[in-house]
C-alpha cells in the first residue's frame, strides 16, 4: 500500500503513515498491514521484540491470524493491541478466544470527547458556570490565544514541557523526541505543500507565552495530545481560554469531534476538562496477543521494571 491508500484506512493519528515515519526515525521498526501498522521494540540482550498496535481498528479473526503469523515468523514475543474502539463484550470474547489477555495500558482506558457541531452559543451554555467564568477572566486579562507554528513558539513549548514535567513529577518524552515529532508531523508536510498533522497553539499574556498545546488534526477530528504551561500567572486562567479557542479552531476547520486524549479519575486536569461538558468514551482496553511462552517471563520483568521506576520517581 502506498501512503495515500494507507491513510484512507487510518482512523487515528497514531495509525497514519506520517506517524509511522516518525516512529521509524525514532528507531522503531514499523510494519504496515492492510488494516494498520505496528511498531516493533527490541528487548535488550535478546533477539526478541514486542509489537505494538496503538489505536488500531476493530480486531477480526483474520487480522489476529495475520499478526500471530508475522510474530511467529519474526521472533516477536507478543503484540500489544489497544484498539481505538468503544468497549463491547463481543470483541472482548473474540480477543480471549484468539489467545489475547489483558495487558499493561499505553493510554488511558477512557477519554473525553466534545461534539463540535453545535453553535458556539450552545456549547458555551453547556459548560459549567465556573468554566464560563474562567474563560471570561482570561479574556478580561487580555490573554491572547493564537496558532503559532514558528520556531520561537516551538522552543517555548519545549521549555514549558520540561518545566511542567518537573513541577508535576510525571514522565515526559525527551526534547529530541518532541523535535523529531514536530519535524515529521508539521515541518515536513509543510515543505511538501501538504496539510500538517500537528499544529501549535499558544496563549500569551503581557508578551509572554505562558501555555502551549500541540494539536493534531486528522480527518474530522481534533486531538489534544501534548500541553505545557508555566506556574506563573495562574490567576489569568489561560488554560480555560486555550481549550475554548481550540474548540473554536475545530469548528472553523469544519471538524466534528474534539478528542481530549485521556481521562483519569481524580486527576486535576480531568476535573478541568469536565467543565466543558464532554462525553466519556470507554475503550475496549489493552490486550496482549501471546505468541511465545517467554511472554510470561517478560511480564514478571515488566512488573519489576515499573516497580523500580515508581520507587525512584
Amino acid at each position: 500500500m502506498n501512503k495515500t491508500e494507507f491513510n484512507k484506512i487510518a482512523t487515528h493519528p497514531l495509525q497514519t503513515w506520517e506517524w509511522g515515519e516518525f516512529r521509524e526515525k525514532w528507531g522503531n521498526e514499523v510494519v504496515r498491514f492492510p488494516f494498520g501498522q505496528i511498531t516493533l521494540h527490541k528487548l535488550p540482550l535478546t533477539n526478541y521484540k514486542i509489537g505494538v498496535l496503538e489505536k488500531g481498528p476493530t480486531p477480526t479473526p483474520e487480522m489476529l491470524a495475520v499478526l500471530e503469523k508475522y510474530a511467529k515468523d519474526n521472533k516477536v514475543l507478543f503484540i500489544r493491541l489497544e484498539p481505538n474502539i468503544k468497549t463491547n463484550e463481543k470483541t472482548i470474547e473474540l480477543l480471549k478466544k484468539n489467545g489475547c489477555v489483558p495487558g499493561r495500558r499505553i493510554f488511558t482506558p477512557s477519554t473525553f470527547v466534545i461534539d463540535l457541531t453545535p453553535t458556539e452559543e450552545d456549547l458555551l451554555k453547556s459548560f459549567t458556570p465556573k468554566t464560563r467564568y474562567n474563560i471570561r477572566v482570561a479574556q478580561k486579562h487580555g490573554v491572547e490565544v493564537v496558532e503559532d507554528n514558528s520556531d520561537q513558539a516551538f522552543e517555548r513549548y519545549l521549555a514549558l514541557t520540561k518545566e511542567t514535567a518537573q513541577r508535576q513529577g510525571f514522565y515526559a518524552h525527551s526534547e529530541k523526541y518532541h523535535r523529531l515529532m514536530w519535524q515529521t508531523l508539521h515541518k515536513d508536510p509543510i515543505s511538501r505543500g501538504e496539510e500538517p498533522l500537528a499544529r501549535l497553539q499558544i496563549a500569551k499574556f503581557q508578551g509572554h507565552i505562558i501555555t502551549t498545546w500541540i494539536l493534531f488534526v486528522w480527518k474530522d477530528c481534533l486531538y489534544y495530545p501534548y500541553g505545557a504551561s508555566t506556574d506563573k500567572f495562574k490567576q489569568v486562567m489561560a488554560n480555560n481560554l486555550m481549550l475554548w479557542e481550540a474548540i473554536r479552531l475545530g469548528q472553523n476547520l469544519k471538524l466534528k469531534i474534539f478528542d481530549l486524549w485521556g481521562r483519569e479519575e481524580g486527576k486535576g486536569f480531568t476535573k478541568f476538562k469536565e467543565g466543558y461538558n464532554p462525553k466519556v468514551v470507554n475503550f475496549i482496553g489493552t490486550w496482549d496477543l501471546i505468541v511465545s511462552p517467554w511472554y510470561y517471563l517478560y511480564k514478571i520483568l515488566e512488573k519489576i521494571r515499573w516497580f523500580i521506576l515508581k520507587l525512584f520517581k
